[in-house]
């Protein structure tokens, strides 16, 4: 059983020769890999949950490769794709690299270029996880906010002083700087500019200052 934690390449292809030729390759070179003959095959397999990158062929019986890269789409897998395929069609590798695919070659494959492409492959799947973890982290903090410290956060962001968001909210100014004391603790930070930082990867919008 793989690890979760380590990185693996799926390899989905149903040609049994370019399954073992392309397994062998990405082995050698010191990755973990799983190889299916098939999208549903794949889909069917458990989930897993840790870094990894698909080595995926465009043209298959059943659910193509496209129709597997729209699958994971639905499901909020972010998986990267790399796509390989025995004709260079142009359409089909436009869709692919439009939605989100890292690269797309043509069998024969070259080695060095499927190796460098599961590098970069494995390379984006690490920040991505990386955001979301931190993503996740930040939205646990927000949770924590009462409805009155999520609004002074945004007022604060807005680059408002106390004494203007005890003006807005219509509350003293000593009630801001209380509020103001436990958002920042909550959120975990020392400055405006942490605070900033941590709204903008939430997608928060400052409170607009001119609206009383």
């Amino acid at each position: 059983m793989i690890n979760d934690q380590t990185p693996t390449v799926f390899l989905v292809d149903d040609d049994p020769s370019a399954r073992r030729g392309l397994s062998r390759v990405i082995r050698i070179a010191g990755f973990n890999v799983m190889a299916f003959a098939s999208a549903e095959d794949f889909l069917a397999s458990p989930h897993h949950n840790g870094p990894g990158c698909i080595v995926l062929d465009v043209k298959m019986p059943g659910l193509s490769g496209l129709d597997l890269q729209a699958e994971m789409t639905k499901k909020a897998c972010a998986m990267p794709i790399i796509f390989v395929s025995g004709h260079s069609d142009v359409p089909t590798t436009a869709e692919a690299m439009k939605e989100g695919a890292v690269d797309f070659l043509t069998k024969p494959v070259d080695r060095d270029h499927l190796l460098q492409a599961i590098r970069t492959a494995l390379d984006n799947d690490r920040a991505g996880r990386q955001a979301h973890a931190e993503l996740e982290q930040i939205r646990t903090k927000l949770d924590k906010l009462t409805p009155r410290e999520f609004e002074v956060m945004r007022f604060v962001v807005a680059g408002l002083l106390n004494k203007q968001i005890a003006y807005k909210l219509g509350i003293a100014e000593d009630t801001v700087k209380i509020h103001r004391g436990r958002m920042m603790s909550k959120m975990d930070v020392v400055s405006v500019a942490d605070l900033v930082r941590l709204t903008q990867k939430a997608g928060i919008e400052p409170a607009d200052p001119d609206v009383s």
